[in-house]
């Protein structure tokens, strides 16, 4: 006989329900929200339905330039997506061998995930305000033109990346951990060189990891604020735009920045998911071949 279910199991999902509209019911009402219309505000009801506030967004605000922002961070998580997956599988590489003073430098790159972001911000500030005062005092008439060496790519890019890159090298780690390494003697038995046994055998078995690194990588530095906050120089990511613009403005053209930035966020997600997907149905086609030439 079929058996009901008991009570618990109701109550249990009554609690995840509630939970779940708790996580997620905020970016729901932010999301229909930015499709108000012209005479919209920032709570409900909503008073038309239009995608006004999309390109009020990027006509400008008249506080700050919301594109050169976007603009900006797609550049900066691009380059610490992969600064941070070629440094990940070359540390995965080269952790496969014990070497001396390897167990100080693996707590080393992982440290900064257990100290504040903020401090970790401010330490990378007080840093590159020490190297602007070391070249103003010697670096002569050339120091004196010298304004900082903070910016994007020097130190936005350095606080991003002691963020990004721990979980890029303990995601590698954990694959090189479980990676059956007679594979690369048998490429090696047939007269493969180094470089080929990397580009044709283990490339091809760590790629789902390494996207999925790649996808770490952006979408850490696409959301980052706190480490941005004193080490991004002269100039804004979009995050921090988008907490000036969250006591400045009035209207729901913060609700279409969310909108927009959770979108590329989801955007980068799912092509992650989908290529990870393409390339584990890939290596299974190719292993069903193989398995069919032997028999």
């Amino acid at each position: 006989m079929r058996e009901g279910r008991p009570k618990s199991f109701y109550i249990l999902a009554l609690v995840f329900t509630l939970y779940v509209l708790f996580l997620y019911g905020p970016m729901f009402a932010i999301f229909t929200l930015s499709f108000q219309g012209p005479d919209g505000g920032l709570t409900f009801p909503m008073n038309g339905l239009s995608l006004h506030w999309f390109f009020k967004l990027f006509e400008g605000t008249g506080i700050v330039d919301i594109g050169a922002a976007f603009t900006r961070s797609i550049k900066l998580g691009l380059v610490v997506m992969i600064v941070t997956v070629v440094l990940s599988v070359l540390a995965g590489m080269a952790f496969r061998k014990k070497f001396a003073g390897s167990a100080v430098l693996f707590y080393t790159a992982i440290a900064s995930l257990i100290v504040p972001s903020i401090i970790t911000s401010l330490g990378i500030a007080l840093e590159f305000r020490l190297i602007d005062d070391s070249v103003h005092h010697f670096g002569g008439s050339w120091g004196e033109n010298w304004t900082t060496g903070m910016g994007l790519f020097s130190s936005g890019l350095g606080a991003h990346l002691t963020w990004t890159l721990p979980f890029g090298l303990l995601i590698m780690f954990a694959i090189f951990n479980r990676f059956d390494a007679t594979l690369e003697e048998a490429a090696r038995d047939l007269g493969a060189s180094p470089w080929q046994t990397f580009r044709f055998v283990v490339l091809p078995i760590i790629l789902p990891s390494v996207v999925g690194i790649g996808l770490f990588g952006f979408t850490l530095s696409w959301d980052e604020l706190a480490r941005s906050s004193q080490a991004i120089g002269a100039v804004n990511t979009l995050p921090l735009e988008l907490q000036g613009l969250t006591t400045t403005v009035t209207k729901p053209d913060i609700y279409a920045l969310g909108t927009l930035t959770s979108a590329v966020s989801f955007l980068a997600i799912f092509g992650a998911l989908f290529i990870m997907n393409l390339l584990q149905r890939r290596q299974s086609r190719h292993g069903s071949d193989a398995g069919k030439g032997v028999m």
